[in-house]
């Protein structure tokens, strides 16, 4: 059974950071491609971030480029989000899921089959 594990949310000043976890089990992590989502409250989830299964390759959505930073450790079955200079229209819960084959198409939602319940991120102004 494959389950997804995130942490590391809280509520942090406008201008902060925060570094969220995925821990991932009951799948080989190392082969798989991983993302993460976000979704705020009224809002349909939305493209974070997305690694490759080696850590090499990495894509991002606009609002968040340059700002946050997706890695993963293939020994701790971890996969993180390194969120920096954060601002109030980033509050949102986090979830990580697993990519459904390649980089293809990484921004649509549908293409992740498993996803973890989420962590909660709130930015104050």
């Amino acid at each position: 059974q494959v389950q997804l594990v995130e942490s590391g949310g809280g509520l942090v000043q406008a201008g902060g950071s925060l570094r969220l976890s995925c821990v991932a089990s009951g799948l080989t992590f190392g082969n798989h491609n991983m993302g993460w989502f976000r979704q705020a409250p009224g809002k349909e989830r939305e493209f974070v971030a997305v690694i490759d299964w080696s850590g090499t390759s990495t894509q991002y959505a606009d609002s968040v480029k340059g700002r946050f930073t997706i890695s993963r450790d293939n020994a701790k079955n971890t996969v993180y989000l390194q969120m920096n200079s954060l601002k109030p229209e980033d509050t949102a819960a986090y979830h990580c899921a697993r990519k459904i084959g390649s980089l293809y198409d990484y921004y649509n939602r549908g293409s992740y089959d498993y996803w973890g319940q989420g962590t909660q991120v709130t930015v104050s102004s």
